[in-house]
C-alpha cells in the first residue's frame, strides 16, 4: 500500500484528499519510508526534514478535514534542489567548498511559493558542484544514482530532483536550468520537465538563461505546479507581467494543421544514437498522423558558437573559484577545477566574444523555430551514461557535447519541455524535448499533454 502512495500523482493526491479517502499524513509517513528504504541506494537528498514534513501534512490535514485547503497542491510532497533557498536550510550549492553553516534568512520566490500552496516539502536534493555539471556527481553529496540503473548517471544538475521523481519520493520537485539541466536529467530518469520561458517563474537572484522548473511524472503536475510558481515575485527584476489563466485542466492541443519542425542533427556535440533517433521520428510521425505538418529543421549550431558559451560559463565559474581562499578552491570537485581555471589567461577581449557566441546563439535559435509553432529534437543524443562520470567522456576540456539540444533554448528565452518518449533496449528512458515561442508555455505544455495522449504504452516507473 505505501508504494502505491507513492506512485501517486499530485492531481491524485489532491483528489484524494478531498474526498479524505487519503490524508496528507498518511501520504507523507508512506513516502518518508520510502527515501529511508532508497538513500543508501540512490542519493538523492542532501537533507531530509521528516519532522518538518509531518508538521505540515498534519497542518495540512486539518485544513483539509476544515474544506479550506491553500491549493489544489495542499499536502502533496515535494523536494528543492540545493540550490534554490529555502529558510532556515544551508545553500551550498553542491560543493564541499559551499557554506553548510549558514542557513538562509528567507525562501527564494519557488519555494516560498510551494510553502503558501501547503505543499509538504521533504528536504533538499542534490546537485553537482555550482550546477556545473550535467551529471549526479558532487565534492559535497557524492554521486546521485538512476533510479531505472543504479549503475547509470541521473544527469545535471538537477540530478536528485530527477531521481527522486523517478524513485517515489513524491510526484513534485523544483530544478533549476541554465543549459539544460532539467530537461536532461528528466530525459534520462524518464520523467517530465519544464524550462519555463525566462521570467516566467521569479527566481532570486535572477541571471540570464537561469529558470527554475517544474520536474514531474505527468503533464498534468507540471501544469498545476506552473500555476503555483508563475505568481510575481518582485525580487525578479526579469519577472514577466502576471499570467491570470491557469494551466491546469487545459486541454491538449489540437494537432491538425500544427507546423512543427523536427531537429535531428543540432549542427555540433554528439550526435544521437540509433535508437534516441528512432524514438523521436515516431514521435514525429505520430504528430503527423494526428493532422500536424511535420518538416525537418538543420542544424543550428557550429562548435565554434557552442564554444563560446563554454567559454563564457568557464569564466563566470573561474571568477567565483578566484574568490575563494586555496583551502577552500581545494574543495571544489577536481573536474570542475580543471574544467575553469584555464579562463584566468583570457583577456576581456576573450570573454566579449564568447558573449557574442551566446548572442548568436539567441538568435539562430529563435531563427529555427519562427516558421514553426513548435519545435522537436531530442533532449539528449544519447541515454544516462555511467553514473561516476562527470561527463560523457570525461573529459573537461569538452563537457558540453551532450547538451547542444538544449543550451541554445536557455539563451533564447524560449520555453522547452522533455516528456519520456521510449525506452532504449537496455531499458534506459528517452526523451523528447518540445520547444516554442518566447511566452508561449501554455502551448508547449499542451503539444506535451497531446504527446502523452499519443505515446505508445510503456512502462512509466523504474523497478526500483
Amino acid at each position: 500500500m505505501a508504494e502505491d502512495l507513492c506512485g501517486l500523482s499530485a492531481g491524485e493526491l489532491g483528489s484524494a484528499y478531498r474526498d479524505r479517502s487519503l490524508s496528507p499524513v498518511e501520504v507523507t509517513k508512506a513516502v518518508l519510508a520510502r527515501v529511508e528504504a532508497c538513500e543508501p541506494r540512490l542519493n538523492a537528498m542532501y537533507l531530509v526534514q521528516a519532522e518538518q514534513a509531518l508538521e505540515q501534512a498534519q497542518a495540512s490535514e486539518r485544513r483539509w478535514q476544515q474544506g479550506a485547503p491553500l491549493s489544489a497542491l495542499d499536502g502533496v510532497p515535494i523536494t528543492i534542489k540545493d540550490n534554490v533557498a529555502t529558510r532556515g536550510t544551508p545553500t551550498p550549492v553542491g560543493t564541499a567548498a559551499g557554506d553548510t553553516a549558514s542557513a538562509a534568512a528567507d525562501d527564494a520566490p519557488p519555494a516560498a511559493r510551494v510553502r503558501e500552496a501547503g505543499c509538504v516539502m521533504l528536504g533538499k536534493t542534490t546537485m553537482p558542484d555550482f550546477g556545473m555539471l550535467c551529471s549526479g556527481m558532487s565534492s559535497l553529496h557524492g554521486t546521485t544514482r538512476n533510479p531505472w540503473d543504479l549503475s547509470r548517471n541521473t544527469g545535471g544538475s538537477s540530478s536528485g530532483a530527477a531521481a527522486a521523481v523517478a524513485g517515489g519520493y513524491g510526484p513534485l520537485a523544483l530544478g533549476t536550468d541554465i543549459g539544460g539541466s532539467v530537461r536532461l536529467p528528466a530525459a534520462y530518469c524518464g520523467i517530465v520537465a519544464l524550462k519555463p520561458s525566462l521570467g516566467r517563474v521569479p527566481i532570486h537572484p535572477p541571471y540570464f538563461g537561469r529558470v527554475t522548473g517544474p520536474m514531474t511524472r505527468t503533464v498534468e503536475d507540471t501544469a498545476l505546479l506552473m500555476d503555483i510558481l508563475k505568481q510575481p515575485d518582485d525580487r525578479d527584476f526579469m519577472n514577466l507581467p502576471p499570467e491570470p489563466e491557469p494551466y491546469a485542466g487545459d486541454p491538449a492541443t489540437a494537432l491538425k494543421g500544427k507546423r512543427i519542425g523536427l531537429m535531428l542533427d543540432v549542427g555540433t556535440g554528439t550526435k544521437p544514437t540509433e535508437e534516441v533517433r528512432q524514438a523521436v521520428e515516431a514521435a514525429a510521425r505520430a504528430f503527423e498522423q494526428a493532422g500536424a505538418v511535420v518538416e525537418p529543421v538543420g542544424p543550428i549550431m557550429d562548435a565554434r558558437i557552442m564554444d563560446g558559451l563554454n567559454r563564457f560559463f568557464q569564466a563566470r565559474s573561474c571568477s567565483d573559484l578566484l574568490k575563494m581562499d586555496p583551502a577552500r578552491q581545494a574543495k571544489v570537485l577536481p573536474f570542475i577545477r580543471a574544467w575553469c581555471l584555464p579562463a584566468v589567461r583570457w583577456s576581456a577581449v576573450d570573454f566579449f566574444e564568447a558573449l557574442n557566441c551566446i548572442f548568436e546563439m539567441r538568435e539562430r535559435a529563435v531563427e529555427a523555430t519562427v516558421q514553426h509553432d513548435f519545435l522537436l529534437s531530442p533532449t539528449s543524443p544519447i541515454p544516462a551514461y555511467e553514473a561516476e562520470a562527470p561527463c560523457p567522456g570525461s573529459d573537461p576540456s569538452r563537457p558540453f557535447e551532450h547538451i547542444c539540444f538544449t543550451a541554445p533554448f536557455n539563451q533564447s528565452e524560449q520555453p522547452a519541455a522533455s516528456v519520456p518518449c521510449g525506452l532504449t533496449g537496455d531499458g534506459l528512458p528517452i526523451g523528447l524535448q518540445i520547444v516554442g515561442h518566447r511566452f508561449d508555455d501554455r502551448g508547449v505544455l499542451q503539444m506535451a499533454r497531446a504527446w502523452e495522449e499519443l505515446r505508445p504504452a510503456m512502462r512509466e516507473r523504474p523497478s526500483l
